[in-house]
């Protein structure tokens, strides 16, 4: 028998696009189901460089279009969730030995009209490049590109003396996982029904309806829905022959993007962009305070998406990478963390991952009641890609409404782009135990929530256990009862990054807790 009456769109997957488009239908007034077999933002969506940004890199590619909707994504995604995203300035040192991938349509260009330097990226085309960057997307809050002499700004110390060149330019830097479970949470105060820890072990066509089964915390449950979307990311194509069990033409290749995390490198806010003498980009990043973050790597993944590592080589050749810009080099012994993810990236047949595209494709299949697949997308477009989902499900589903994401902000981000600094200034008069450093944590994980967190708190010790870091109980439990948070990793590794920063036995003393708390419910 099945659960309840019958839903409009059950959505199988609860990475960022899952959730967006959950989101996004519950807004239209849908009713909705959200699966995710593990916890939410798990997989790839947690494992991003956090960077809300129009890829400077895919112009190379030609891929004008994509760059220009999420140029334009950056400054909305702004304004809905400034708690959790904000302007980073980003510096590209010039170097003599940048090169293109050879098989870029700008590096094969350049190869018929400037033989002598075939393979090379002048800084005249660099310049271009971000002229267009600053201009294709109707930027308006962030400030464009300008010239930077490395011998007299800060940002040439950490660097080799011999560059002497950079531009600097603007792109984003975004919580990735916060901003899964942010429109989770939206989708639920919608109406739609979030499911963590849930797997979609089958799904059939009945007459108009599907027929989803799952198991969960709760067992074996049927559910009834109108409509199947397929927001699987790495496990897309399993979920299409395994559970849905429809053969199909299109597929994903699995990418897998690898970082480290060092040491704190430099002493300033900005980002690097690094360019190698393969012709592919790194990314260095301030990160959570005391650290760099380092990435990321393009290889073809082909074992299984959840055992993706980074391996020796691949931080290896991040930290020759990087140590090829900066005057120290990078070591292994300067790693203190890493991780890796892999992309689903739609199967354009590319001659290499670095050459596959980035951009998204939705495949409907509406041979019977409608399956949206959606293969590939990036983070920084799952907006506008929820916006294409629905569009695509709109003959199915007359009585939706329109589009409304793009001024709604996030639950927490109702307050001005550039107002965290007077949010914490807020937060610290009305909780004065708060030092600077933890109140401009809580306001850049929870925005105006962080209130609500701290509730009638009159001192630090209201807050129940201390677990070091600036994470007590109360936050804890804010994060179990609001957020979906189950075991220590969910806490430490995707609703924050404060596995950095504590102990062995910190982490022991909160995995007792919320193993006491899973005690005292069983009990009730």
């Amino acid at each position: 028998m099945a659960s309840g009456a019958a839903v409009d769109l059950f959505v199988v997957g609860g990475g960022i696009n899952g959730c967006g488009i959950a989101r996004d239908a519950a807004g239209r007034g849908l009713t909705v189901t959200l699966a995710e077999q593990g916890d939410l933002a798990q997989g790839t969506s947690s494992a991003s460089t956090k960077l809300f940004h129009g890829g400077l890199r895919y112009l190379e590619f030609f891929e004008f279009r994509l760059v220009r909707e999420a140029l334009r994504e950056r400054e909305t995604l702004l304004r809905a969730m400034p708690h959790i995203s904000w302007p980073m300035r980003f510096v590209l040192p010039v170097s003599p030995d940048m090169r293109f991938e050879s098989d870029t349509p700008t590096s094969r260009l350049l190869g018929v009209m400037m033989p002598w330097a075939r393979g090379r990226r002048p800084a005249w085309l660099i310049r271009l490049g971000l002229f267009l960057y600053d201009n294709l997307g109707g930027r308006r809050i962030l400030p464009g590109t300008r010239r930077l002499d490395l011998a007299t700004d800060p940002a040439g110390r950490p660097l080799r003396q011999d560059l002497r060149l950079a531009y600097e330019y603007s792109d984003c830097w975004v919580q990735d996982s916060r901003l899964v479970v942010l429109n989770a949470r939206d989708a639920q105060a919608r109406g739609a029904t979030i499911l963590t820890r849930t797997r979609v072990t089958d799904a059939r066509r009945d007459g108009d309806l599907w027929r989803v089964q799952t198991e969960g915390p709760q067992g074996r449950a049927t559910h009834l829905a109108r409509a199947l979307v397929n927001a699987g990311g790495p496990w897309v194509g399993d979920v299409i022959r395994d559970v849905a069990h429809i053969a199909t033409a299109q597929g994903v290749r699995l990418v897998r993007g690898s970082h480290i995390v060092t040491r704190r490198l430099y002493d300033h806010d900005r980002c690097y962009f690094f360019q190698g003498g393969d012709g592919r980009i790194c990314f260095a990043i301030p990160y959570e305070g005391d650290f760099t973050l380092i990435g990321t790597t393009d290889k073809d993944h082909r074992g299984a998406p959840q055992d993706a590592r980074c391996t020796e080589e691949e931080r290896d050749y991040l930290c020759a990478f990087a140590s090829q810009y900066f005057a120290h080099p990078v070591t292994p012994s300067d790693v203190v963390w890493s991780y890796s993810g892999v992309r689903p990236l739609y199967d354009d047949g590319a001659t290499s991952a670095t050459a596959a595209t980035r951009d998204y494709v939705l495949g409907l299949d509406a041979a019977g009641a409608p399956l949206l697949n959606v293969f590939g997308g990036k983070i920084t477009t799952y907006r506008r890609l929820a916006e294409g989902a629905m569009a695509k499900l709109a003959p199915h589903f007359p009585q939706a409404g329109g589009d409304w994401t793009a001024g709604a902000s996030l639950p927490g981000g109702d307050f001005p782009v550039d107002g965290a600094e007077a949010l914490g200034a807020r937060l610290r008069a009305a909780y004065p135990f708060l030092d600077a450093g933890w109140a401009g944590r809580l306001v850049r994980t929870y925005g105006t929530e962080a209130f609500a967190v701290l509730g009638d708190a009159r001192a630090a010790a209201d807050l129940g256990a201390d677990f070091g870091a600036t994470l007590t109980a109360a936050e804890v439990d804010w994060l179990r009862d609001r957020e979906y948070a189950r075991t220590a990793d969910d806490i430490l590794w995707r609703r924050t990054k404060l596995g950095l920063h504590l102990k062995p036995d910190q982490i022991a003393a909160l995995n007792g807790y919320l193993g006491q708390v899973r005690a005292d419910s069983a009990a009730e």
